[in-house]
C-alpha cells in the first residue's frame, strides 16, 4: 500500500506539475461566470419531489398545512403583574406524517436570566413562561416526555402519535410575569407600563409550525426575528378588574357583560362616517364598564396566526372607520392613555388610508376590524391588531398583509414581510401626499453597501443575522424591487405581487414559491437576479469605458466590475438641432432630444466584462450618454456612468 501511494502521489504531483495556472495580478477578473439558477437547497428539494411546491410558484397540487385551534381562558392581576392562563389546542394534522412529538413555542421563556438572545434585552428578569402542566389527548404528559420548558422552544413527546390527517387536543396550564421597566431593548422586551397598563405579545404557549420543508420549525425565539404561526381559530377569554377594558384580536363577544349602557350605543355609530368618534373619554376612563369587581371579556377571531391584546384602567378609547374595497366600512378602534393622546392624534387618518390603500394595492383587508394599542412596544403587529401610536401606523398595518395574510418564515426570511412592507410604504407614502411614487435611485443605492463584510445575504437566516439583521431584513428588498421595477416596470412588479398575495393568502410561501411566480407572472426567466440580490452581497458597478462614433455609427464600451450583471440601459440626449434622428428597435424616445436604448442582460451571459453597445442614430450630434439614468442598478460610483466625463 505504501508503494502505491507513493507512485499515485507521484503521479498527482507531476500532473498539477503540467499545468499552467496563472497567478491573479489585479482585484478585477477579466472575465466572470454569471449564475443563471437560483439554488435548491435539500428542504425545498424534498417539496419539489413531495408535490407541494413546483415551478408555478403556486402551491403544489399535493400542499398542505397544519391548523391550530386555540381555546384560551387567562386573567391577569395588576398587583403581581402575572398572567394565569389554560388552553385547549387543537391540532388538525393535514401532513402526510404521524407526529411523534409536538413543539410548543414559549416566547416569554426570553426574558429568563439563561437563555440565548440577539440583539435585545428584557426590561426586567422574570421566570418566564412557568407550564405547570401538559395533557395530549386527556393523557397527562410525563415531566421525561418534555425537554426544553425552560427554553423558548420545547419538545414534547407523545404516548400516541397523532395521525396523518387527524386531530388531537393538547391541554397547557400556565402562567408568566410581563416585564417592566426602563431598561428593556428591543421588540417585545418591555410589555407593561408599572400596574396600569399591560401589553402582552407572545402571551401563551403556541403549537410550532410544522411545514413540508423543515418539519417542526425549532429556531429558538432570540429577540430581534419574528414568527411563523400556524392559522385556526382564537376563541379567548380575558378577565380583569372592574373598570378596566380590554383591547385585542378579534371581536367581542360579549358586550353587554362587560360594556355600560352608553359606551355600548357610541359603538353602535362607528360605521357612519370618517369622523372620530370617543367611545371612552378621559372623563369616563375607568367607569365607562359593567358593575362588578371582575369582568370577563371574550374575543373569536377565524383564520389568524395570533393573538394580542391590551388592558389598562385608564384607558381613552375612540374609533373611526375604513371602507374596504368590496367589502364596506370596518371599524377602526384606538385605546391609549390620556396622557399619550398626542401620539394618537392622526392614527385614525393614517390608519384608514393604510387600509384603503393596500386593499387596492393588493387584496381586499379580510378581516372585520382593526386595533391601536398603546404601550411600551410601539411598532409591532398582530392580526387585527398593532401595537402603535401615529408614528408606525402605516408600516404595522401593512404587515397584516404580510405576513398576517401571506404566512411566510419570518424566522428565516424576514425580508419577505419588513422587506416587502418598506416597499409598499413608499408606496403609501407618496400616495398619502398625492404624488407620485419615485423609486429611482434606490437600487444603485445598494453599490454602497455591497461587499460589507458584516451584511449576510437575505437568504441567510434572519435569526442568525447578527448586526446585519436590519439591512437584511427590512432595507434590502426594497432596493431589490427598484431594480426589479428597472427591468420589467414598476407596474408590471405591482401588478405581479398583487397576484402572489391573492394567491398565497392564509398559505405559507417560501423565497423559492415567490421567485417562481414572479418568474411565471412576468413572463421571464430572473434566476439571474434572484441569485445575486437573495444568495449574494454582489454588484453591477457599471460605467462607460469608452465612446467612438464612426460615421453614423456610435459605439460605447460599457463595462461592469461587479459580480451582479444587469441590462445596459443608455440615456443619449441631442444636440436640439441638426438631421432627423433615426428609429432603433431597442430604443425609446422620451422627448423630441432624448433617447432610451437598452439591450437585455444577456449581452453579458458569455462572461465578457465589456459590452460594445452599437447605436445608428444618424448623423444628429450627441451632446451626453449616460448609463443608468434612472439609478436601479447597483454601482457604487456613479461618476463614470456620463460621457463626456
Amino acid at each position: 500500500m505504501r508503494a502505491l501511494s507513493a507512485v499515485l502521489l507521484l503521479t498527482t504531483s507531476s500532473l498539477f506539475a503540467q499545468q499552467t495556472i496563472p497567478q491573479r495580478t489585479s482585484i478585477e477578473t477579466t472575465r466572470r461566470s454569471i449564475r443563471q439558477d437560483v439554488p435548491m437547497t435539500n428542504a425545498i428539494r424534498k417539496a419539489f419531489a413531495a408535490g407541494t411546491r413546483d415551478f408555478t410558484g403556486k402551491p403544489g397540487p399535493n400542499y398542505w398545512q397544519l391548523e391550530a385551534d386555540y381555546t384560551i381562558q387567562a386573567s391577569i392581576d395588576p398587583a403581581t403583574q402575572v398572567i394565569t392562563g389554560t388552553e385547549k389546542i387543537l391540532v388538525h394534522n393535514n401532513s402526510k406524517d404521524e407526529l411523534k412529538t409536538i413543539v410548543l413555542r414559549l416566547d416569554h421563556n426570553i426574558f429568563r436570566a439563561d437563555v440565548p438572545r440577539g440583539f435585545s434585552t428584557p426590561a426586567e428578569t422574570t421566570e418566564g413562561m412557568v407550564v405547570t402542566a401538559i395533557k395530549v389527548a386527556g393523557t397527562e404528559i410525563a415531566q421525561r416526555s418534555m425537554r426544553g420548558l425552560n427554553r423558548t422552544i420545547a419538545n414534547i413527546t407523545l404516548p400516541e402519535p397523532i395521525k396523518a390527517g387527524g386531530t388531537a387536543e393538547v391541554e397547557i396550564a400556565w402562567h408568566t410575569k410581563l416585564p417592566g421597566g426602563a431598561t428593556g431593548v428591543g421588540h417585545r422586551m418591555t410589555q407593561r407600563f408599572d400596574d396600569k397598563l399591560f401589553q402582552p405579545t407572545q402571551w401563551f404557549p403556541r403549537l410550532a409550525k410544522y411545514d413540508d420543508l423543515w418539519g417542526w420549525e425549532t429556531s429558538p425565539y432570540l429577540g430581534p426575528a419574528e414568527f411563523y404561526n400556524n392559522f385556526g381559530k382564537f376563541d379567548v377569554k380575558i378577565t380583569v378588574p372592574g373598570g378596566w377594558i380590554v383591547s385585542g384580536t378579534g371581536v367581542l363577544q360579549n358586550p353587554e357583560q362587560v360594556l355600560n349602557e352608553t359606551t355600548r350605543k357610541r359603538l353602535t355609530t362607528v360605521l357612519d362616517s370618517n369622523e372620530e368618534v370617543t367611545i371612552v373619554s378621559e372623563d369616563e376612563a375607568g367607569k365607562a364598564t359593567a358593575p362588578g369587581d371582575k369582568l370577563t371579556w371574550h374575543f373569536v377571531a377565524d383564520k389568524v396566526n395570533d393573538f394580542a391584546w391590551a388592558t389598562a384602567g385608564k384607558f381613552v378609547w375612540k374609533a373611526t372607520r375604513a371602507t374596504i374595497p368590496g367589502k364596506g366600512p370596518i371599524p377602526i378602534y384606538m385605546y391609549y392613555l390620556p396622557e399619550r393622546a398626542k401620539l394618537f392624534a392622526k392614527a385614525g387618518e393614517i390608519t384608514r388610508h393604510a387600509l384603503e390603500f393596500y386593499s387596492a394595492l393588493w387584496t381586499p383587508y379580510p378581516f372585520p376590524q382593526m386595533t391601536l394599542q398603546d404601550g411600551p412596544s410601539a411598532g409591532m403587529e398582530y392580526p387585527m391588531v398593532i401595537n402603535s401610536n401615529q408614528g408606525a401606523a402605516d408600516h404595522e398595518t401593512a404587515h397584516q398583509w404580510w405576513p398576517m395574510v401571506v404566512g411566510n418564515n419570518e424566522t428565516r426570511y424576514s425580508w419577505m414581510d419588513e422587506g416587502f412592507n418598506q416597499y409598499m410604504n413608499i408606496l403609501s407614502g407618496a400616495d398619502s401626499k398625492g404624488v407620485p411614487y419615485k423609486l429611482d435611485g434606490l437600487g444603485q443605492r445598494y453599490g454602497k453597501q455591497s461587499g460589507a463584510e458584516d451584511e449576510a445575504p437575505m437568504m441567510w437566516s434572519a435569526n442568525d443575522a447578527g448586526e446585519s439583521y436590519r439591512f437584511q431584513t427590512y432595507g434590502k428588498a426594497p432596493l431589490m424591487l427598484s431594480m426589479l421595477g428597472g427591468i420589467v416596470g414598476d407596474e408590471a412588479v405591482i401588478k405581479a405581487m398583487k397576484e402572489y398575495a391573492r394567491v398565497w393568502s392564509f398559505k405559507h410561501p417560501t423565497p423559492w414559491d415567490y421567485m417562481y411566480f414572479m418568474n411565471n407572472a412576468l413572463g421571464q426567466n430572473l434566476d439571474w437576479f434572484w441569485y445575486y440580490w437573495l444568495f449574494t452581497t454582489d454588484s453591477v458597478n457599471g460605467s462607460i469605458k469608452d465612446v467612438k462614433t464612426n460615421k453614423d455609427k456610435t459605439i460605447v464600451t460599457v463595462h461592469q466590475a461587479g459580480e451582479m450583471p444587469s441590462p445596459v440601459v443608455l440615456k443619449v440626449e441631442f444636440e436640439a438641432e441638426g438631421p432627423a434622428i433615426k428609429t432603433l428597435s431597442n430604443a425609446q424616445m422620451i422627448d423630441a432630444n432624448t433617447a432610451i436604448v437598452t439591450w437585455p442582460v444577456s449581452v453579458w451571459f458569455n462572461g465578457s466584462r465589456t459590452f460594445d453597445a452599437e447605436m445608428n442614430f444618424g448623423k444628429r450630434k450627441i451632446k451626453q450618454i449616460t448609463l443608468d439614468p434612472n439609478g436601479r442598478f447597483p454601482d457604487n460610483e456613479t461618476k463614470d456612468n456620463i460621457w463626456p466625463r
